[in-house]
C-alpha cells in the first residue's frame, strides 16, 4: 500500500496554484528599453524579435504601457568618441530619455538608468582607455559618478552601474550623497560575467566593441569571485545586487541570495531571449510556456527582481489571468 502520494497536490490547477513555492508578479519585472538619437520611427532589432530602438516619442508611449513594471533605460547616441563624452551631456539622449519618461509616468513606474560608457565610446569598451589600450578603472569610475549625478538631476529613481569597474558603487554613492540625491538607489551589477549571451544586446546598442571585456567582466568559471564582488558592493552602499546573465547562472543567483540580506536581481539577457524566440518561431517549443518556465526558474533560484525583455509581455499576461 502506497502511503505517500505527492501527486495528490497536483491533481487540479487550483491545488497546484495553492501550493506553488515560487510565483511571478508584475511588480518583480523590469523592462530594459533602448532609445536612439536621430530616429524618426522605431528601429527593429533583428536578433531580438519584438524589441526596438525607440525614438523619444515612442519611448514615452511605451513607458506608460510599461507602468505595470519598471524600466531600465539605455541610450544610443548618434556620435561616439574615445571618451564617451555624450554620456555627460545634460541634453544627451539618455538624460533626455530619463526626463521624458519621468514626465510621463511620475512615480508610478520605477525609472532606472544604465550608468556605463560602452554605448557612448567609439571603441565600445565600458570605460576610457589608457595609452596602452587598457580600460582605466579609476578614471572611468569618476565619469560614472558624474553620470549618476546627471541622471539623478534628470529624475531617475535608481542607477545601474554596469561596467564592472572596481569601486564603482562606492564612487557613485559618494557622488550622489554629496549632490543631495540621497534617495536615488543603486542597482549594483555585482556579478556580471563575460558571457556569449550578450550578442543581440550589442546590436541593440549599436556597439562598436573592439576586442573583448574579459579583463573586467567575470570569468564564467568562477563563483567565489562573484561572492567577493557582491560583498564589496554591499559594503560600498549597493541597494540591490544583481547577477547577469540569469539562466546559465542560477547557481550563482542562489549563492548570492544566501549570502546577502539585500534584494537580489537577475538579468535575463538578450541571448537568452533570442534563443527562446527563435525556437518558438520555428515551432520547436511553446513560447508562452517556455517564457513562464524560464522566468519562474529565475525566481525559484532566489531573484526578487528580474530584468527581462519579456517583462511587459508577462505583466500583461499575469494581469489578464487574474481579472
Amino acid at each position: 500500500m502506497i502511503k505517500d502520494r505527492p501527486r495528490r497536490l497536483r491533481t487540479t490547477a487550483s491545488i497546484r496554484s495553492m501550493v506553488a513555492e515560487s510565483s511571478l508578479e508584475p511588480r518583480q519585472l523590469i523592462l530594459p528599453m533602448f532609445v536612439a538619437e536621430g530616429l524618426h520611427e522605431p528601429r527593429p532589432i533583428s536578433s531580438m524579435p519584438g524589441v526596438v530602438q525607440h525614438t523619444l516619442d515612442t519611448l514615452r508611449k511605451a513607458a506608460v504601457e510599461a507602468a505595470l513594471a519598471g524600466v531600465m533605460l539605455f541610450g544610443i547616441p548618434e556620435h561616439k568618441d574615445a571618451q564617451g563624452s555624450g554620456a555627460l551631456d545634460p541634453d544627451g539622449i539618455l538624460t533626455s530619455a530619463i526626463r521624458a519618461v519621468r514626465q510621463e509616468v511620475g512615480d508610478e513606474c520605477l525609472v532606472m538608468s544604465d550608468v556605463c560608457l560602452d554605448e557612448f565610446t567609439d571603441h565600445g569598451h565600458c570605460g576610457v582607455l589608457t595609452a596602452s589600450g587598457a580600460v582605466d578603472n579609476d578614471a572611468t569610475i569618476e565619469i560614472y559618478a558624474q553620470m549618476a549625478v546627471l541622471h539623478a538631476e534628470a529624475g531617475v529613481h535608481m542607477v545601474g552601474p554596469s561596467g564592472m569597474m572596481d569601486g564603482q558603487v562606492g564612487a557613485i554613492r559618494e557622488a550622489l550623497d554629496r549632490s543631495g540625491a540621497l534617495d536615488v538607489a543603486i542597482l549594483a551589477y555585482s556579478v556580471k560575467y563575460a558571457s556569449a549571451f550578450y550578442g543581440p544586446f550589442r546590436e541593440a546598442v549599436a556597439s562598436s566593441l573592439r576586442g573583448n571585456r574579459r579583463t573586467y567582466q567575470q570569468d564564467p568559471a568562477n563563483i567565489r569571485e562573484a561572492l567577493r564582488e557582491v560583498a564589496l558592493d554591499v559594503e560600498q552602499g549597493a541597494d540591490i545586487v544583481m547577477v547577469k546573465p540569469a539562466i546559465g547562472y542560477l547557481d550563482v543567483v542562489r549563492a548570492v541570495r544566501e549570502a546577502v540580506d539585500l534584494p537580489v536581481a537577475a538579468y535575463n539577457v538578450s541571448g537568452e531571449y533570442a534563443m527562446i524566440e527563435a525556437a518558438a518561431a520555428n515551432g520547436w517549443i511553446n513560447r508562452d510556456a517556455a517564457i513562464n518556465e524560464t522566468l519562474t526558474s529565475i525566481r525559484r533560484a532566489g531573484a526578487d527582481v528580474i530584468l527581462s525583455y519579456w517583462a511587459l509581455d508577462r505583466a500583461r499576461s499575469l494581469h489578464d489571468e487574474r481579472r
